[in-house]
């Protein structure tokens, strides 16, 4: 899988925090039961790289990514755990250098033209554009697909369900992330059958 599959693989990626590991499968399997594959999993806590390992060993349907990707040894370490893709809230040339190290797909963090044409030079096309709502919304994607029509995007950060289907009609952005598919309330009392519901609603989106 490259960068631009990933992107085809679901409407919305799922943002996932989780500070108990043992939550990760049955959580990951009504995410792939509701019909999204590509999970990514933030490494935000001390839970996260077991959460991955755990989701790569026993949900084989899940593509199990790591986000919050801002060091060198995040990316070394969430490829040990079997992360299959990496994405980053910003990027830096020895960040961009190690995730590319590791073979696996990965989506950049960009939030201006200036960042997005320093990767452009190194050949990468698809990046996650962060934080979405915060530096500029539909406008600003729709904005750089004039000048900038070969990248695609994953726009994450304060998008909802109502606001997803606007950006999916863009044509320069290939899904959407986002953390309204698993609340943390409904994780922490182990609500599956909410999840997989949030999860085909969002599947729907495709269409």
């Amino acid at each position: 899988m490259n960068a631009r599959e990933l992107l085809d693989l679901a409407p919305v990626v799922p943002v996932v925090v989780l500070d108990d590991a043992d939550a990760a499968v049955p959580l990951a399997r009504a995410l792939v039961a509701g019909g999204l594959r590509a999970i990514e999993v933030t490494l935000r806590t001390d839970a996260a790289i077991a959460a991955i390992e755990r989701i790569a060993a026993e949900v084989p349907d899940a593509v199990v990514g790591a986000g919050t990707v801002v060091t060198p040894s995040d990316a070394r370490r969430s490829l040990a755990a079997g992360a299959k893709f990496l994405v980053s809230p910003g990027c830096t040339p020895a960040l961009r250098d190690a995730m590319t190290e590791t073979g696996l797909p990965f989506l950049p963090g960009v939030s201006s033209a200036s960042e997005a044409m320093a990767l452009l030079e190194h050949g990468i096309t698809e990046m996650k554009f962060f934080p979405a709502e915060a530096a500029g919304g539909t406008a600003y994607l729709k904005s750089l697909g004039g000048p900038l029509p070969q990248i695609r995007f994953c726009p994450t950060g304060g998008i909802t369900p109502e606001s997803a289907s606007r950006y999916l009609a863009l044509p320069n952005v290939g899904c959407v992330g986002g953390s309204w598919l698993t609340p943390a309330d409904a994780v922490r009392a182990g609500d599956w059958d909410r999840i997989e519901s949030l999860a085909k609603q969002a599947a729907a989106l495709a269409a």
